[in-house]
């Protein structure tokens, strides 16, 4: 901003001068004395009065000159370098084009709310159900002999297989045959041969396969001078099946030849195995 100097003073004698040159109208001339005394006294107050007042508007103006001077402050224009970045102002442009979304920065990711999970589909419930549906029916029919096996575990899985149609091994309850009636007795002509008839009984609520035989005889002090066991193949009739079955309820009838270990037995046991 440029400084403005003040004009310069004009001299007291020049605002003397102009104003006893130009007296004002309405000033009279006072009456002069003979002798002139009187004249002079009032022209020297005259002009006295005159430079006071000279003086007095002379400061004024002194006072006065340098506030008209004073220019008010400008402020200067910021000069714009008119060779811009078009860089630049493609970039301004693309800020301006982007949503407000878009031109915020995304918050961190632990200051975001959780988003809300989407419901599952139902027909996936439907999916994952058949498929443990699949997979409890497979480990089933897979181990279906340990669990025919148990008493209550057989039923269902005696109907799952009945409709799957696969096969189960037969129920084992040797305690559920009872021994219906027995007989021992020598073969007539054939020296320590004896002669071995039994029936029993499938007392069980499941069809059982043919029981292993257990035999023991025993001298008249109740000592047993021999055992044996009987396998379905060893007293079963040849053209017999052994791996057929007895329904509940069923009876059979077996009969078998032994060799007596000793003259003196007197006493024979079944037990089924």
């Amino acid at each position: 901003m440029t400084e403005s100097t003040p004009p310069p003073r004009r001299p007291l004698a020049t605002f003397l001068r102009a104003s006893s040159a130009s007296p004002s109208d309405d000033a009279t001339v006072p009456p002069t004395d003979v002798d002139g005394t009187t004249a002079d006294k009032e022209r020297d107050m005259e002009v006295d009065s005159a430079s006071d007042n000279t003086s007095s508007e002379s400061d004024r103006e002194d006072i006065a000159a340098p506030d008209a001077a004073i220019e008010p402050e400008v402020a200067e224009p910021v000069s714009v370098d008119s060779a811009h970045d078009p860089a630049g102002d493609e970039a301004f442009r693309r800020l301006a084009e982007q949503p407000e979304a878009e031109a915020a920065p995304a918050a961190p990711s632990f200051m975001r709310a959780p988003e809300a999970p989407l419901p599952t589909p139902r027909w996936q419930w439907g999916l994952v159900a058949g498929l443990v549906v699949v997979l409890a029916l497979q480990i089933a029919v897979a181990d279906r002999a340990r669990l025919a096996a148990d008493a209550g575990s057989r039923p269902w899985i005696a109907g799952l297989c009945s409709v799957l149609r696969c096969s189960l091994p037969a129920w084992q309850e040797p305690t559920a045959f009872s021994m219906i009636g027995r007989d021992v007795r020598p073969v007539p002509g054939q020296p320590g041969a004896l002669q071995v008839q039994a029936s029993f009984r499938n007392d069980a609520r499941w069809a059982q396969g043919w029981p292993s035989l257990r035999l023991s005889l025993s001298d008249a002090d109740g000592r047993v001078i021999g055992t044996r066991v009987f396998a379905p193949h060893d007293y079963l009739d040849p053209a017999a099946d052994a791996a057929s079955v007895l329904e509940p309820g069923q009876s059979a009838q077996i009969a078998f030849r032994v060799r007596e270990p000793a003259a003196s037995t007197v006493a024979f046991t079944f037990e089924f195995l």
